[in-house]
């Protein structure tokens, strides 16, 4: 269907994360993209705030909000499936690439070269550090994840949680924003509202 790109993403709310683990409360996609998006946003802005760089927060943002969209046409792949060994992980590489191309010719012709940039990059040592970024934020968004099903009682997500935060700590080693996130923003997670107060 011509143009139907808009529409398309608008399905985000209709796919759930976590289809392999028993949830407290569902989460969407959509939920998902825009966790990341604040939280890639939150570590660009301490990068350049707090550790002289020059990234584009806003544009990390955008990224964010984009970089699960091709999961509209594949579904949520868990990750012990997606992540269960080299020669998956390159065919589901090359699935996600097939899906956002079939996203990317839902645009009119000329909106297109935007939005490619968006799902594709661009060639800089700049934006490669702030696609790091927004990975470490999609990591965080699903710790976060872990935190908030552990309060509400759901032992489920225990061994996620646990293997989300080595991650997590390897990325911290080489992204010191990441570092400052975890350490002065996430202890709140999975409060309640008279107690972030």
């Amino acid at each position: 269907m011509k143009n139907s790109f808009f529409a398309t993403l608008s399905r985000m709310k209709y796919i759930d994360r976590w289809a392999l683990m028993r949830n407290s409360r569902e989460e969407s996609l959509s939920e998902h993209s825009l966790e990341v998006a604040m939280i890639a946003h939150a570590l660009c802005t301490i990068g350049n705030v707090r550790f002289g760089k020059h990234l584009d927060a806003d544009r990390a943002a955008l990224i964010g909000l984009y970089h699960d969209a091709s999961e509209i046409i594949t579904g949520d792949m868990p990750t012990p499936v997606k992540y269960c060994n080299d020669e998956i992980r390159t065919a589901y590489k090359q699935v996600e690439k097939s899906a956002q191309e079939r996203l990317l010719c839902r645009l009119p012709d000329d909106l297109r070269p935007a939005y490619e940039s968006v799902f594709h990059g661009e060639d800089s040592e700049e934006e490669r550090y702030m696609r790091r970024l927004v990975k470490a934020a999609d990591k965080l968004s699903a710790y976060i994840k872990c935190i908030e099903e552990e309060k509400a009682g759901n032992t489920e997500f225990r061994t996620a949680k646990q293997s989300t935060a080595a991650i997590i700590g390897g990325l911290s080693k080489e992204l010191p924003e990441v570092r400052n996130f975890m350490d002065e923003f996430l202890e709140p997670y999975g409060s309640t509202l008279d107690e972030l107060g």
